[in-house]
């Protein structure tokens, strides 16, 4: 390690810069959120298969024998070609699986009002002067909205307020301070109604007679859907926050999304914008991007060998040091800014 590295030092510089927050799918996990892996499973195990046409029954199946091969979800789901009807029912069955996931880590964040350390790093955001905050994320669950309630700071999802909600453009809602969550693959609460248009219903358990679920799962139909709306106009609003952001903080995000880096990278590299990324473990992804790629300003820290040690990886030092503390997670990353 040369002398003049300072992590610390790098973590505040880049977080001073007011960074557009990115959550992945290892932001959820920390809380016992399911996986692709643990998804996969009950895929296989709770979709509806029944009433299937002979085309669909043989899809389904050779999706599952691809499963058990050992292929990762998102790849699965990507060789097989599946119908609307299918592509419907895992859907459903995704949708259940998160939204009782999603209540169960709500109903214990009312037991406990430290519980999601992004309330804080958004608390401490704004006590500068700073208005508004964007967080854009893959994640169907609203973690990111409870850690926002936790706080008291006003969220806007795209929708109007209220229980029944109805899309809304930005400046339509408007508070002293507010966070923008920009959910690029949708989210549990947001539904197709019997009039075609999206919905967001809160204080829902089951889905309602004629609504459909929007999520994005992973396959072939997810380009297709996110051409819709409200995805279009979420999607958009998500790249133009990417592109006037001054930097930008990844947690728990594998770089495997589309929809995010081309611009996020494009920015990186082009007008070195800094970049922090803490996660359990970089993916194979991040190190092709960030760590071998084009990237001028980066920090990025995963676990090391205990939760109590972690290992960072600089743009301002060739080789990554290990550190015996826990800054790869959120809450411990705050100890170097706050």
């Amino acid at each position: 390690m040369t002398l003049e590295f300072d992590y610390r030092k790098q973590a505040q510089d880049y977080y001073s810069k007011a960074p557009l927050i990115i959550l992945g799918s290892g932001a959820s996990a920390a809380y016992g959120m399911s996986g692709m892996g643990d998804l996969a499973s009950h895929l296989v195990a709770h979709t509806d298969v029944s009433d299937l046409s002979s085309v669909e029954s043989d899809a389904w199946q050779t999706f599952c024998q691809v499963l058990k091969s050992g292929v990762d979800l998102e790849s699965a789901l990507y060789q097989v070609d599946v119908t609307d009807v299918l592509t419907a029912r895992i859907i459903k069955a995704t949708w259940e699986l998160i939204t009782l996931e999603d209540s169960q880590i709500f109903q214990k964040s009312l037991q406990n009002k430290s519980m999601f350390p992004l309330s804080l790093l958004l608390d401490h955001m704004f006590r500068s002067s700073l208005k508004t905050i964007n967080i854009v994320t893959t994640n169907y669950d609203r973690l990111a909205e409870y850690a926002c309630d936790q706080k008291g700071v006003h969220h806007y999802t795209g929708f109007t307020h209220g229980f029944f909600r109805q899309l809304a453009l930005p400046n339509d809602i408007t508070s002293y301070r507010k966070v923008n969550i920009w959910k690029v693959h949708g989210s549990i609460d947001w539904f197709k109604s019997p009039l075609e248009d999206t919905v967001a219903l809160s204080n829902i358990g089951d889905i309602p007679d004629n609504y459909e679920p929007q999520i994005v799962t992973p396959g072939t139909q997810k380009y297709q859907r996110t051409h819709l709306e409200p995805y279009r106009s979420i999607i958009n609003n998500a790249d133009q926050a990417i592109i006037s952001a001054n930097s930008y903080m990844c947690v728990g995000y594998g770089f495997n999304d589309e929809h995010i880096q081309p611009k996020l990278m494009l920015r990186c590299a082009r007008q070195n914008t800094p970049i922090t990324i803490i996660t359990f473990a970089l993916s194979d992804a991040a190190k092709k991007l960030i760590l071998e790629g084009k990237a001028q300003n980066y920090l990025a820290i995963e676990r090391g060998a205990t939760d109590n040690q972690s290992i960072v990886h600089s743009s301002l030092n060739k080789t990554p040091i290990t550190v015996e503390e826990n800054i790869w997670s959120l809450g411990g990353y705050l100890s170097l800014i706050m």
